[in-house]
């Protein structure tokens, strides 16, 4: 067996340099300049770039859209600076066209990370056509369509997110609505929200829009502020109407666990219509403070509400059919129905509301209640 001698060593050193130093050289960094307008300069941006830095200013500004190129993986780092945004942007976007195309886009991942706020514009974050982006430690204020809204993008993790006053939505995901696009081959599927407040404006629609996408899945999630429609609409309707059951036949399931609502709600708490056999979880929901719409208010599929650790006289679950499909782990004697009725009280806790057509009376046959925890 041979040995490698001094030089030899010396030699091999310098190669994995070299190798190293080509390497490096493949990731070029650009930072954003003070001044001018961030839109129009991301639209010279090179096609090298791997990395763009807003570390030149604490100030920046975009009038119109921050077009974003198509990258393998391209870094967007805020470092704690503030963007302002012009009425009719729509943030970080890029438009598409096809399906054909959205496909060629989910080839590229976007970072978007640490800007101390981004204020104003119709969106903050606009992503079509993406595989594996992430948006982290994010403060995202007063647009007036949607914070964030995502359109067929897979794998998303968004953590660590503020929105305030958002005048329409909060945070949508859904499918693409572009040519060739339907809720069955464009839905966000298996992404992650982990920490995500939203404080509602008097305005708000919903702080939180999944539609067609399966897997998805809240931890640790809030929805506060003014009274908003919902804070939840789920949905799985593949034409977008909701005076009939989901039908969407590849949207199988949504957990929710950890989620905190501190204010009322107009429509209600959490709206449920997916696939009659898709797996819901509403895991350790707290509701702080009485609600006077339902908490719940159900079309189709599997829900299973656990380990709710209050639930307020005020509470109840509205159904729109007469048959719900809703079992209750670990909650308190107060959201058994028989428990009701043996302290005399009126069963209330599921009640018929805005019924379907051909939904004329409640049953409760496949409402179940395991495991109460007082």
């Amino acid at each position: 067996m041979k040995t490698i001698g001094k030089w030899g060593r010396a030699r091999l050193a310098a190669v994995a340099l070299a190798a190293l130093g080509a390497w490096q050289a493949q990731a070029t960094e650009y930072v954003v300049p003070a001044g001018g307008d961030v839109g129009k300069w991301f639209a010279q941006l090179p096609g090298d770039a791997t990395a763009v830095v807003f570390s030149a200013a604490e100030k920046y500004r975009s009038e119109g859209d921050i077009v974003l190129p198509a990258k393998g993986m391209l870094v967007i780092d805020g470092r704690g600076c503030r963007l302002a945004l012009g009425k009719d942007s729509n943030g970080f976007t890029y438009p598409v066209t096809s399906m054909k195309e959205a496909m060629e886009r989910t080839n590229c991942r976007y970072i978007i990370r640490d800007f101390a706020s981004i204020t104003g514009g119709r969106k903050a974050v606009d992503l079509k056509g993406s595989m594996g982006s992430m948006l982290e430690n994010l403060d995202l204020v007063a647009q007036t369509e949607a914070a964030v809204d995502l359109r067929f993008c897979l794998l998303t993790r968004m953590a660590n997110i503020r929105v305030t006053n958002p005048r329409d939505k909060g945070i949508v995901l859904r499918q693409g609505d572009w040519p060739g696009a339907n809720g069955m081959n464009s839905q966000c599927n298996s992404s992650v929200l982990e920490q995500v407040r939203v404080y509602c404006a008097i305005t708000t629609t919903a702080s939180f829009t999944i539609l067609n996408s399966n897997g998805v899945r809240m931890t640790d999630c809030v929805s506060e502020g003014s009274p908003c429609d919902y804070d939840i609409f789920l949905s799985a309707t593949l034409d977008g109407d909701e005076s009939r059951p989901a039908s969407n036949p590849v949207v199988k399931s949504f957990m929710l666990s950890g989620f905190h609502v501190e204010h009322d709600v107009r429509k209600a708490s959490i709206y449920v219509n997916m696939p009659s056999k898709a797996v819901v979880e509403l895991n350790n929901v707290y509701w702080n403070g009485a609600i006077k719409a339902p908490v719940v208010l159900y079309t189709l599929g599997q829900v299973t509400l656990s380990n709710i650790g209050w639930w307020n006289p005020s509470f109840w679950i509205g159904s729109r059919v007469s048959a719900p499909r809703i079992s209750i782990v670990g909650g308190p004697n107060e959201m058994d129905p028989d428990w009701q009725q043996a302290k005399g009280a009126k069963p209330t806790i599921v009640r018929m509301v805005d019924a379907l057509p051909g939904n004329t009376e409640l049953k409760m046959n496949y409402v179940q209640v395991q495991r109460k925890s007082m």
